[in-house]
């Protein structure tokens, strides 16, 4: 008995928290950041600078913020000579007047500063989280709106697995999934189903971890290969073994007797993405041809 299997379309999306995307808050024109724009492959960590963002504003505006800084000055000056000569008649003048008096220099200089960083200031774009920039859509003075995507950044190992299933009842009748990445099979984890139909199918989200991941890409179609809680009877034999004849029937090599190989008409299901269950056509001792079976394929 056997878990009976699924086989599901599906496609690599970027895990929320070991992933992020990079974008500007404000439109402006790119600059390099400390270590120059990061290319795609690069390695970053969480806070570095990747590049800067110069404000655009129009002329209008930036001479409106000139006028309103120069204003400022003006009374900042008269401010501190009114503090300087009110504390030369400290023994006449009230002590509120002086307080008074101080705090608005003050408040003008914190207005001053307020006004000239806005500027002379530029938006720092920083690495959300530590991984490898996954994709670079911009050039050292581009200039960029507010809200668009800039870079890409993902941790190779560890990436999520969207499937989509048009039965929506699998989503409770799951036992275990895999993902065949190579001659590798990598576990998947069931993380949860979503509540809304996408194309009249139910998506599916998979957490998968490990280094055989790094050959995979953000938005890679895959095939995931779902196991249900249901069992079926069949023999698990590698999917190498199956072959097409001129009918195009799915077939087995059984070898009968030495140098003696005969074709077996089979029926199949999807098992673990490297393994298929036969549920008809074998019996139990047969010796089914695996790595030789394209070769005796072509014998005619």
């Amino acid at each position: 008995e056997l878990p009976r299997s699924f086989e599901l379309n599906g496609r690599v999306v970027m895990d929320p928290n070991a992933g992020g995307k990079v974008q500007p808050l404000n439109a402006g024109r790119i600059a390099p950041g400390p270590r120059g724009l990061p290319n795609p492959g690069q390695a970053v960590r969480k806070g570095e600078v990747l590049a800067y963002v110069v404000p655009s504003t129009a002329p209008i505006e930036r001479s409106n913020q000139s006028a309103q800084l120069a204003e400022l000055r003006a009374a900042k000056a008269l401010a501190d000579k009114r503090v300087a000569r009110l504390k030369e008649l400290a023994d006449t003048v009230p002590r509120k007047d002086i307080e008074a008096a101080e705090s608005e220099a003050e408040s003008l200089a914190e207005r001053i500063a307020a006004v000239g960083t806005g500027l002379s200031s530029r938006e720092a774009l920083v690495a959300p989280v530590s991984g490898v920039i996954a994709s670079a859509n911009v050039v050292a003075g581009q200039v960029v709106d507010a809200r668009e995507l800039v870079f890409e950044i993902v941790d190779p190992a560890r990436l999520r697995i969207e499937a989509l299933a048009f039965d929506t009842s699998l989503a409770s009748n799951i036992g275990s999934a895999s993902l065949a990445v190579g001659t590798e099979r990598v576990a998947l984890a069931f993380v949860g189903a979503a509540r809304s139909l996408r194309e009249q199918a139910l998506p599916l989200i998979f957490r998968a971890e490990g280094k055989a991941l790094s050959s995979l890409s953000v938005g890679q179609p895959v095939r995931v290969i779902v196991q249900g809680k249901d069992k079926v009877k069949g023999i698990a034999v590698p999917v190498a073994s199956l072959m097409r004849n001129p009918a195009n029937q799915t077939i087995v090599w059984v070898k009968s007797a030495p140098e003696r190989f005969e074709p077996r008409t089979v029926t199949v299901q999807p098992l673990d993405g490297l393994s298929v269950a036969v549920t008809s056509g074998l019996q139990a001792g047969d010796r089914v041809a695996t790595q030789g079976a394209t070769l005796i394929n072509q014998i005619r």
